[in-house]
């Protein structure tokens, strides 16, 4: 199929997922992401076979990607994110790299053991939080510390890649993140230094018409992160992180009465079409025929789902701030174990090396898959909370 057919059939996924999610969410409520990729195998090579790769819709898939971690940089509110709590987050991812680390070596060796044991240290925030959201509990105390978990969940691995990842020698990587933190500071106190009235207004008059001030300003600012990154050397990830927390500080620095409506925007150009691209295509690549040829990989498949809540999830229970409940325990344990994006963009890294065997990479896909599907929903019923309809439209909380 020509790319152009490829990219209608994964329009047509996008569009279609969204209904079955709501059909199936009358007797269980599925993630909507779970649908996106289970069609996306279906019209695979490995099952009906009508779509394949093809650069055009790889960029849109790593575009996003990008999105993606630019909103879950955009929802953290560092006001809620500090003190011992962040300590505690800290601490507890670095346990879970060090303990990853080691198990993954142990499993496959320490050339592959690096690729998977970083993967399984990381959080899909960018998919927990939007249903805490629309379950009422982000703005809560359990929020607040979801978010700081979660934060370093998507964030260390993806200091991660750079140090352990790129190819360079620690030193070097060290000295080339520590020049990109540099400029992304810069950014920053652009960022929060005091605007003009004229920005405001443009800002304002120009939101609900072919301006789009804001969000083209947003776009700029994720193409200026993401290619800061890019010539720098580092994962375009880390660019896209940085991004949606500048775009928080400078919307809600110099235009807070407008920020809200300006992220609706937003959000809809990125879960209307580039995420659901994202999670259709890596169902399009996801290995099925090396996962169900059975042996090794097969067997990995559950093993890798217990190392995520082994590996990531006990170190957040042992660390949660002590005035969480048993309950909370668990159901931060829960969803901080929950990983998809991260995986998938760390497991492709390791296969376009030659390092990772397209088989593991799979099995590891394979269990963030189930992670998304069974760990929130679990979270979500441990702490007395109805599961919210993932597929269901609701308006955002006013912040």
């Amino acid at each position: 199929m020509s790319q152009t057919g490829t990219l209608v059939l994964i329009m047509a996924i996008a569009a279609v997922a969204p209904l079955l999610a709501h059909a199936v969410g009358r007797w269980l409520p599925v993630p909507l992401v779970i649908f996106e990729i289970a069609l996306g195998i279906l019209v695979g090579p490995d099952v009906l076979g009508w779509a394949g790769k093809g650069e055009t819709v790889d960029t849109l898939a790593h575009l996003g990607l990008a999105m993606l971690i630019f909103l879950a940089g955009y929802e953290i509110e560092f006001d809620r994110v500090r003190g011992d709590t962040l300590r505690r987050s800290a601490a507890a991812w670095l346990i879970a790299l060090a303990v990853g680390l080691g198990l993954a070596t142990l499993i496959s060796g320490f050339d592959r053991g690096v690729y998977l044991g970083t993967a399984l240290t990381s959080t899909a925030l960018g998919t927990v939080l939007p249903l805490l959201r629309d379950a009422g509990r982000l703005r809560t105390r359990f929020g607040a510390v979801m978010m700081s978990f979660g934060a370093l969940g998507e964030f260390g691995p993806i200091i991660a890649i750079t140090l352990l990842l790129s190819g360079r020698s620690p030193g070097r990587s060290t000295i080339v993140l520590g020049v990109f933190a540099l400029l992304t500071a810069l950014v920053v106190w652009w960022a929060t230094r005091p605007r003009s009235a004229w920005f405001t207004r443009v800002v304002e008059t120009t939101l609900h018409t072919s301006g789009q001030f804001a969000v083209r300003l947003v776009v700029l600012l994720l193409a200026l992160m993401l290619g800061l990154a890019e010539e720098l050397g580092l994962d375009t990830l880390l660019g896209a992180f940085a991004a949606g927390v500048i775009t928080r500080l400078v919307l809600h620095g110099s235009a807070p009465r407008s920020a809200e409506w300006v992220m609706r925007k937003v959000e809809a150009m990125g879960f209307g079409f580039l995420v659901p691209v994202f999670y259709v295509v890596t169902g399009i690549e996801f290995d099925l025929a090396a996962l169900l040829s059975g042996g090794r990989p097969l067997l990995l498949l559950p093993v890798f789902l217990g190392l995520f809540l082994v590996v990531r999830g006990v170190p957040v229970y042992t660390l949660a701030p002590p005035d969480l409940d048993r309950d909370d325990r668990g159901a931060l344990t829960l969803f901080a174990s929950t990983a998809l994006p991260l995986v998938v963009a760390i497991t492709a890294i390791g296969t376009d090396a030659g390092t990772l065997p397209t088989s593991e990479a799979a099995a590891l896909v394979g269990a963030a898959m189930l992670s998304v599907l069974l760990f929130p929903l679990c979270a979500l019923r441990l702490r007395g909370t109805r599961p919210p309809q993932w597929q269901t439209s609701k308006e955002p909380e006013t912040w």
